[in-house]
């Protein structure tokens, strides 16, 4: 089953809408973003979630952050996943206290084979470590949540050899060509699923059910 990660939620009653539509991860924002949270409000969402006992994960988007602040905002808000979209390298990875997606850049001027061995590295420094691999759009100064989607051809050669969650540009018109073209451990959706940079359920649950009809025909 492809694992689902919507990012970008501000608050409550999103969270609680997109856990309720089957999303099994819910990314919170705390780089400098228009999707940015504060830690108080994280801390209410991630309360409204088990509190409700939804099965959902929680996920805190950080951006060449200090290990220090990642670790005190991952405890206060009880995160369960830390992801790093930023520059940060595979030996920051060690120092945080949860498990952690890595975002890998994915662009023309990086072949799979480059990317492989660079996660073959991270595989064997993290062995002692809950991960999962990201890759996404290379864009110039920008750290996610682009809408660009990048070639998927290149992603195939690395998603055959590691798990992955694939960002970038997905949509619920095009999420299931996407699993079908890569089948990937996972997929990541933003931009994509909102109108005029609000979060909309509608297109949210449409994006869930492309998914899970694509896994359906695998």
């Amino acid at each position: 089953m492809t694992r689902i990660k919507i990012c970008g939620i501000k608050n409550e009653e999103q969270a609680l809408a997109v856990a309720e539509a089957g999303a099994d991860f819910i990314g919170l924002v705390f780089a400098q973003s228009t999707r940015q949270v504060t830690p108080a409000r994280a801390e209410k969402i991630v309360a409204a979630l088990k509190k409700n006992k939804t099965a959902a994960k929680v996920v805190g988007v950080f951006v060449n952050a200090h290990v220090g602040t990642v670790n005190r905002i991952a405890e206060r808000c009880h995160l369960d996943w830390v992801q790093l979209s930023g520059d940060e390298p595979w030996e920051y990875c060690r120092e945080l206290g949860r498990p952690v997606i890595q975002v890998i850049r994915v662009s023309w001027n990086r072949k799979p084979e480059q990317v492989c061995r660079d996660l073959d590295y991270g595989t064997k420094l993290l062995k002692k470590q809950k991960h999962i691999f990201m890759l996404d759009s290379s864009a110039r100064e920008r750290y996610g949540g682009t809408g660009r989607k990048f070639d998927w051809k290149l992603a195939v050669p690395v998603a055959r050899e590691f798990p992955v969650i694939i960002a970038g540009g997905l949509a619920p018109n095009n999420v299931a060509e996407a699993i079908k073209v890569i089948s990937p451990w996972g997929v990541d959706v933003s931009s994509g699923v909102e109108t005029k940079g609000v979060k909309d359920m509608d297109k949210i649950k449409k994006f869930i059910e492309a998914v899970r009809e694509a896994d359906d025909r695998a």
